[in-house]
């Protein structure tokens, strides 16, 4: 009895086996086979086909439309004033990357002119490049700071005014370049350390004289600004000396290039007390009443007085000592 159970049972899972087996077989066959879904595909394809129809038909379109728009886009830039930015720059490990970050601001405003005056003997590679490739309209003019009113190593900074003969150079080209031109334009003076806005260009590009707006993180505070009531500067909101005629930072005005052309004494002067460097150019162009006043009425901080840190090079001049310093033909 148990003999035949025991037969009976494996009887039983050899046929369960061949079946299983048959289905495995008949399975693997089946996925060999082409299947016919074309019936199914058809609509889809058709779909698919419209779809790619619609987007070549829209992008002929596109491309239509920015060729028409194209020669009125350029017409519109053409007309606006320029902005003439004169940057004084000079040699120093982090020059390079404050160039490069301020062209790459200077790219998305248009009709723009950059003057970089570099405070050297002569035109150095490293700015000559940089302008090159730039993708900017550009001058490149240079001028040595006498060696009297150079800073020395440990100076504070605000012992000497810096970038003086550089900003004169700048406006002694505009006043024998743009002589001859009756060209509208605006020229502001704008440092190489700074942070800028783009908002900024577009608030004083159509200035009439002298147009002011506050700098932030400067003089030792927050900010530094005009004060306007009614619509006009009555003082200066700053934490020193504001009884100096126009108690502001370079970067906080742009100046009319017809004023500019006007007035040829009209510079900076490098022997001014300290702090009076910008009264020194401006008192003679424009009184406090005849500013005009930008920003929302010198509500709102479009430009910062940013400065980049000196790199501390003890590893550098210790690998130096070793004879395993930095490549000198690596440009930073």
């Amino acid at each position: 009895m148990a003999a035949r159970m025991k037969l009976k049972l494996k009887t039983v899972f050899v046929l369960y086996f061949m079946v299983s087996l048959m289905g495995l077989v008949y399975a693997l066959m089946q996925l060999g086979q082409r299947c016919d879904c074309s019936e199914h595909d058809l609509p889809k394809d058709r779909a698919i086909s419209r779809l790619r129809d619609e987007l070549h038909r829209l992008q002929a379109q596109i491309r239509k439309l920015e060729a028409t728009k194209q020669p009125q886009n350029q017409g519109h830039r053409s007309s606006l004033p320029t902005i003439f930015v004169i940057t004084p720059t000079y040699a120093r490990l982090v020059q390079k990357a404050e160039l490069t970050r301020m062209s790459q601001t200077f790219l998305h405003v248009p009709q723009l002119h950059w003057i970089v005056v570099e405070d050297s003997p002569r035109r150095t590679p490293l700015v000559a490049e940089l302008l090159r490739k730039s993708g900017l309209t550009y001058t490149h003019l240079h001028v040595a700071t006498a060696k009297e009113r150079k800073l020395q190593e440990g100076d504070p900074s605000w012992l000497k005014p810096r970038g003086v003969e550089q900003r004169n150079e700048g406006l002694r080209w505009l006043r024998e370049d743009r002589r001859d031109q009756n060209q509208q334009g605006v020229v502001y003076f704008a440092d190489d350390d700074n942070t800028y806005s783009l908002q900024l260009f577009e608030e004083m590009r159509n200035t009439q004289r002298v147009s002011v707006w506050p700098v932030g993180l400067v003089g030792g505070m927050k900010y530094e600004s005009p004060v306007v009531e009614g619509g006009k500067v009555v003082r200066f909101h700053t934490g020193w000396r504001p009884n100096r005629p126009f108690p502001m930072d370079m970067a906080g005005f742009a100046v009319s290039l017809k004023l500019v052309l006007a007035d040829p004494k009209a510079c900076f002067d490098g022997e001014a007390p300290m702090g009076f460097l910008e009264s020194s150019f401006l008192k003679g162009l424009v009184t406090l009443d005849e500013l005009e006043p930008k920003a929302e009425n010198c509500t709102k901080v479009l430009v910062w007085h940013t400065r980049t840190e000196k790199p501390k090079m003890k590893r550098e001049d210790a690998m130096q000592s070793q004879g395993l310093g930095s490549d000198p033909a690596v440009e930073v």
